[in-house]
């Protein structure tokens, strides 16, 4: 799913975002409900890029992932996390930040809408100003009853594409 917007990007590079599973809900400039192995995911973008909320199954414990530019917030976006969560399972987190041509940028940007646009768990925001600035996300079950989430922010004005991939095993 493509949602069009008229808010700007609120984060410029990739030094500006923040991983965190603690913050709270943001106003979003867009959704997507997907239900996947029996849980509710909601996929969010913010204008300072996103959060995937997995809502409380039968055992509770909801995930509130955020990454994004929190001013205020320490922490950055580590390159992996993981952690163990009662009632939502073990969580990892990777995310990779790639300086690219401008060239390549467009052709991996490309690769996000083919990814996304036709998928039933993908949502993919294209900000105002430059085609290639884009925030996206893609919920895939994994094996058995396991979850996994891709997302990509792309920054055409540093020319920087960072992706991330998160497995919830339960």
């Amino acid at each position: 799913m493509r949602a069009s917007i008229s808010a700007p990007f609120v984060d410029t590079k990739a030094d500006d975002l923040v991983w965190t599973l603690s913050h709270p809900l943001v106003a979003p400039l867009a959704t997507r409900a997907v239900t996947v192995s029996g849980r509710e995911v909601e996929l969010r973008v913010l204008g300072a890029s996103h959060q995937v909320v997995l809502r409380p199954g039968p055992d509770g414990g909801e995930l509130v992932e955020t990454v994004a530019c929190l001013p205020g917030s320490s922490g950055g976006l580590p390159g992996n996390a993981e952690h163990p969560l009662p009632g939502v399972g073990d969580y990892r987190f990777d995310s990779v930040v790639e300086s690219l041509s401008r060239a390549e940028l467009a052709r991996r940007v490309a690769g996000v809408h083919d990814v996304t646009s036709d998928s039933p768990g993908g949502l993919l925001v294209a900000f105002p100003g430059d085609p290639l600035a884009i925030t996206a996300l893609h919920l895939t079950s994994g094996s058995g009853a396991s979850l996994r989430w891709r997302t990509w922010h792309a920054y055409p004005q540093s020319d920087e594409l960072v992706t991330t991939t998160t497995t919830l095993t339960p």
